[in-house]
């Protein structure tokens, strides 16, 4: 059953996934136009990430379901931040990569969770 706090959340959801579609947009542009041939690779990486996670997010939201589809669209939202966001810091600030990989298996676990979501609602 659907409650208004989680078609709220569904909505911050569908905005989160329009901006990070954007600043993957922009961050493509950077990589392209701006970064250092060593930084190239991993801001586009982050890019991909950013674009395509933020489309699924801003479309999968529209169609909460549950509690369950809600949380793996917030393991969605969580995972790309970090792995994008410790590539972006890598990049630009050198930072370490060490919490990537915890990113991608936030990824990985919010497209699981979504997947038992859809079997199950």
């Amino acid at each position: 059953m659907t409650t208004t706090a989680t078609l709220t959340s569904a909505r911050w959801l569908r905005a989160a996934g329009a901006l990070l579609a954007g600043l993957g947009v922009a961050l493509a542009a950077y990589a392209s136009h701006g970064a250092g041939e060593d930084a190239r690779g991993n801001l586009l990486t982050a890019a991909l990430f950013a674009f395509g996670h933020g489309v699924a997010l801003a479309a999968l939201a529209r169609a909460v379901a549950s509690r369950l589809s809600l949380a793996a669209l917030a393991m969605l939202l969580l995972g790309t931040l970090v792995f994008a966001g410790t590539l972006v810091a890598r990049s630009l600030w050198g930072t370490s990569s060490a919490p990537a990989p915890f990113g991608g298996m936030a990824l990985m676990l919010g497209w699981l969770l979504y997947a038992a979501s859809a079997l199950r609602d």
